[in-house]
């Protein structure tokens, strides 16, 4: 049962997610990023939001459809949102799509394709934006289209030889694995599929088989096939981030199905992974860590990026929701407040992306072909609702 001053800081947060979503997030993309041309959405601007680069993210177009969907779906019913989303959709099927329906990765702002990798992940976010847009209009073709989308991105990764694989040593990646439970959980609202069953149960059991190692309490982003440690720099990484991210996928589907094993799961993940990325000196979520304590080799080893501030500010409300432990609910202040302090730009809407381990600014742009309007927009929706769920819980 949370106290009257709890209560108090949780409805100020809740009321300032929304307020920020709505009066600075979505405005800045919308009025800075979406092409009114070609349909879809620029995310490399500056930090007054000039546009410095025309080549799209093919990520980012079914990340904004995602995300504009879900605003629209729970947050508030505004037509611009789902404007946005079925722009970045229509993009997507007009132009990111290959011969092989494999998506591109970058394409030109009228859609001429500039590059495609071995990766699904532009797959993965256009079939949350489609499911997300059919559950904000009721238009099953959409469903239909992102179940579709899954199918094949489940087909492409189990085509021996279809996707020319990371590394010639055999290995497993956690970031696949997460990231199709997530898609699974968000397509089961539209489609009613065992396949999308199929898929939570697998990624649960591999993310706890093979990537969850508690001799060194933490997940692992790359294992050998049997699950082990692979004993060299990269195969000692630790990516905390995204570490807390797989917690409250596993939190969440744990709520979906009522699985308390699943719930389980996620608080210990984040528990593990909190404690190696939560930087005692300077605070702030750090973005490399070695399982082994040795130095990490990558040049932003010691980093804040916006995106784990994000993830962390989301498990710690879901590791409430499932322990009803106040503990939770101190790394949320912790986290929250950091985030506020460091990323929040007083001069123009969005937030910085990278910061240097003290938490200053190490360069102001707002978005690239990797940071745009998806990791900071879930959050503060997902964080809103999450806060309200809490507060009508402990009437």
């Amino acid at each position: 049962m949370i106290d009257q001053r709890q209560r108090l800081y949780l409805g100020e947060n809740a009321k300032w997610y929304k307020e920020e979503l709505i009066n600075r997030i979505m405005p800045f993309w919308l009025e800075n990023g979406l092409d009114r041309e070609y349909g879809g959405v620029y995310t490399c601007l500056d930090r007054d939001g000039t546009l410095m680069d025309k080549t799209k993210s093919v990520w980012f177009q079914g990340r904004l459809g995602y995300v504009a969907a879900y605003a629209f779906n729970h947050i508030e019913k505004n037509p611009v949102w789902l404007e946005a989303s079925r722009s970045c959709i229509d993009f997507i099927e007009q132009h990111c799509i290959d011969t092989d329906g494999h998506l591109f990765f970058l394409v030109d702002c009228d859609g001429r394709p500039i590059r495609k990798r071995r990766y699904v992940f532009s797959d993965t976010f256009a079939a949350i934006a489609m499911a997300e847009y059919s559950n904000a209009t009721g238009n099953s073709e959409y469903a239909d289209k992102a179940l579709a989308i899954f199918k094949n991105i489940r087909r492409m990764l189990s085509t021996p030889g279809y996707l020319e694989p990371k590394s010639l040593i055999p290995a497993r990646s956690h970031s696949i694995t997460m990231i199709l439970l997530n898609v699974a959980v968000v397509l089961k609202q539209v489609c009613n599929d065992p396949v999308l069953d199929e898929q939570v149960l697998s990624s649960v059991m591999d993310i706890e088989k093979y990537f969850m190692h508690p001799e060194h309490k933490c997940i692992l982003e790359m294992v050998t096939p049997e699950g082990a440690l692979i004993d060299t720099c990269e195969g000692r990484t630790i990516n905390p981030g995204h570490g807390i991210e797989t917690s409250w996928f596993l939190m969440n589907a744990g709520l979906l199905y009522d699985d308390n094993h699943m719930k389980e799961l996620g608080k210990t993940v984040f528990d593990w992974m909190f404690k190696w990325g939560w930087d005692e000196q300077y605070g702030g979520i750090i973005n490399f860590r070695d399982c082994k304590g040795f130095p990490c080799q990558d040049y932003a080893q010691d980093m804040k990026f916006w995106w784990p501030q994000c993830e962390a500010i989301i498990a710690s409300l879901y590791a409430y929701i499932i322990t009803g432990d106040a503990k939770y609910l101190e790394i949320h202040k912790s986290v929250n407040e950091w985030a506020r302090m460091h990323l929040v730009d007083p001069d123009y809407p969005e937030w910085f992306g990278y910061l240097h381990r003290d938490g200053t600014v190490a360069q102001m742009a707002k978005g690239n072909i990797f940071k745009g309007p998806f990791h900071i927009p879930r959050m503060l929706i997902l964080a809103n609702n999450l806060i309200n769920t809490i507060l009508k819980q402990s009437l």
